[in-house]
């Protein structure tokens, strides 16, 4: 490494200052990023999927809308991350092509909620509600990232995340208002994703890749804090709708100022994430797959298209 070109460019994090994709950076710093953006983008493409299901089946025209207008919104971002990420991973020799048929080979992983089952409606609302508002909490987190095109990508992902939690919200407060069998699917629902929910955040441990990213100001808080913000912010309005969470130990230590809480199985579910086994997960790589493949004839329309205009 060019130990002057490092000292200036720690200098310039330290500053404040975002560094942007044609500045010079460590290596690692970019392998980093890389993966971070990466697992990003294609976790918001497969978290599409679970409420796509749903986008038929909604009840009612209103809900189909702003469903099938959400999963858009999906997309679109998994769009916007992966032109951020493909210009990182450019001189490594590496394409968006590349980083799309990953996902499809195994090579990156996404977030453990989308390797679930969805089976009801209330399901629908619980991913609006509290995995959509566990993503804000994580990605709020990173709007201060050193690296420019990240954070700015982030300031509008966040803004349109809002919107989508509200919807959820929406959605768990109509059943929560509802028919004795309503508010049971919905108990049902939040039972089934409680356990991920405290998963979605990593491990409590600090890992030395989370450490380097903390040097490196791409990330500035850890996984056991937002979780704690998360359980902090969820945990009155879960009950204020006449839910029970489903753990017993689940308390605030007043000492501590914290809340204490059952582990999450994290050798299952992180198996889950690694390998692709979740109950969902070779059922929506295979529609990616299709996505994939039944779309080439586009991307190679537009790239001949603008090698046309270039010549």
């Amino acid at each position: 490494m060019d130990q002057s070109r490092f000292k200036q460019f720690m200098e310039r994090i330290e500053r404040g200052e975002k560094i942007e994709a044609n500045d010079w950076m460590p290596d690692d710093y970019r392998r980093l990023l890389l993966r971070l953006i990466h697992m990003h983008a294609v976790s918001e493409i497969m978290g599409a999927y679970p409420e796509k299901e749903w986008v038929p089946k909604a009840p009612s025209l209103r809900r189909k809308l702003s469903l099938m207008a959400k999963v858009q919104d999906e997309i679109g971002h998994g769009q916007l991350l992966l032109r951020v990420a493909e210009d990182l991973a450019a001189p490594l020799g590496r394409g968006r092509d590349d980083l799309m048929e990953d996902v499809i080979v195994g090579r990156v992983k996404f977030h453990n909620v989308f390797h679930m089952e969805a089976p009801s409606w209330a399901d629908a609302g619980i991913i609006g509600w509290l995995v959509d508002g566990a993503a804000i909490m994580t990605q709020t987190a990173l709007l201060d990232c050193s690296y420019g095109p990240y954070a700015r990508v982030l300031k509008r992902i966040c803004a349109e995340e809002s919107f989508h939690m509200q919807h959820g919200e929406s959605i768990i407060l109509a059943l929560a208002e509802g028919t004795e069998a309503q508010r049971q699917m919905l108990q049902e629902a939040l039972n089934r994703w409680w356990e991920a929910l405290l998963f979605f955040f990593g491990p409590p441990e600090v890992t030395e890749s989370a450490r380097k990213m903390m040097e490196y100001r791409i990330r500035y808080r850890t996984n056991e804090e937002l979780r704690q913000k998360f359980l902090t912010r969820y945990i009155p309005r879960i009950q204020s709708v006449g839910l029970t969470i489903p753990d017993s130990r689940l308390r605030f230590d007043e000492a501590q100022q914290r809340w204490m809480y059952t582990e999450p199985d994290w050798e299952r579910l992180g198996r889950m994430v690694r390998e692709n086994s979740g109950p969902k997960s070779q059922e929506r790589i295979a529609f990616r797959r299709r996505a994939h493949t039944d779309q080439a004839w586009v991307r190679e329309a537009l790239i001949r298209a603008r090698a046309q205009a270039a010549v």
